[in-house]
């Protein structure tokens, strides 16, 4: 760990938080062990996850995306764990990118574990992540919560996702607690669970709990996911009917639209806000 402060921001998407620390030569050691810290919402500053902000001819993990994408999210759960995207992390880190005269309105990729992904960056301040496509692997999962259990749609948007139609949100307890999804089997590392109701056509409304970080207030990945999973089961599926399918998707921290096209491409589009920036203490981070 470096011995000079060290530089952080505080930014959100639809309230999905995080810890933004950037370090374009990848110069920081930052374990899993830190990275907690830093996300303890009591003993630190408090977030779902990590926002590591380097160039991508720095990290060995992105040095084959540098030709495409000059900046990777080195994205880390809030209990240190990697993790291979985060939708509204990608938001809020091409946000920050704009804010630090690093890319300029308009279009760019930002390189991450699950791909490069590009990004539009509007005047009015909303931000569309194209977020690849769905995978939707044939191996089918039960979720239960108490003596509730229901059948969850297998959707792969880089990272896992068990979808769950239920009647109300509430029926989804405490997801704080990963939710029992069996068999284990078919996520062999754990998986994002998203429990969703209608709200009116075209329109749902979810919770979501995320691997590693517990009920977060909003997911964007987990949104895709949704919208994915409910287009099949409206039979919206674009690939079938050659036309858009766009849900509009609301969640605890507020409401992302997702739009699937036939080429099975997916767009998402929502907000994403800076509201602190500040130095850590690194002996604090070292021995905290």
């Amino acid at each position: 760990m470096s011995t000079s402060q060290i530089a952080f921001l505080k930014g959100h998407g639809t309230e999905n938080d995080f810890v933004i620390v950037p370090d374009p030569d990848n110069a920081l050691s930052l374990p899993a062990a830190a990275v907690a810290r830093l996300c303890d919402r009591r003993a630190g500053i408090g977030g779902d996850g990590l926002l590591h902000v380097v160039r991508s001819a720095a990290h060995p993990e992105s040095r084959d995306m540098a030709d495409a994408a000059e900046w990777f999210m080195d994205y880390r759960n809030a209990d240190g764990s990697i993790a291979e995207m985060c939708g509204n992390g990608v938001r809020v880190f091409a946000h920050y990118l704009q804010r630090a005269g690093l890319v300029e309105e308009g279009d760019l990729t930002v390189a991450t574990r699950g791909g490069p992904k590009r990004v539009h960056l509007a005047k009015n301040g909303d931000i569309t992540v194209s977020m690849g496509r769905a995978l939707m692997p044939e191996e089918s999962a039960t979720v239960s919560v108490g003596d509730r259990s229901w059948p969850a749609r297998n959707v792969n948007m880089g990272n896992p996702h068990a979808v769950a139609f239920v009647d109300d949100l509430d029926h989804a307890g405490d997801l704080n607690t990963a939710p029992p999804v069996s068999p284990g089997t078919v996520y062999p590392d754990g998986v994002n669970v998203e429990f969703v109701v209608d709200r009116g056509p075209r329109h749902v409304g979810m919770r979501v709990h995320e691997r590693g970080s517990g009920e977060t207030r909003s997911c964007g990945t987990g949104a895709c996911a949704v919208a994915v999973a409910t287009a099949r089961r409206d039979g919206a599926d674009p690939a079938r009917t050659g036309l858009p399918a766009t849900y509009r998707v609301d969640l605890p921290g507020g409401t992302l639209v997702i739009t699937e096209h036939p080429d099975g491409a997916i767009d998402m589009t929502g907000p994403a806000v800076i509201v602190a920036e500040g130095v850590i203490d690194p002996v604090w981070l070292e021995t905290s």
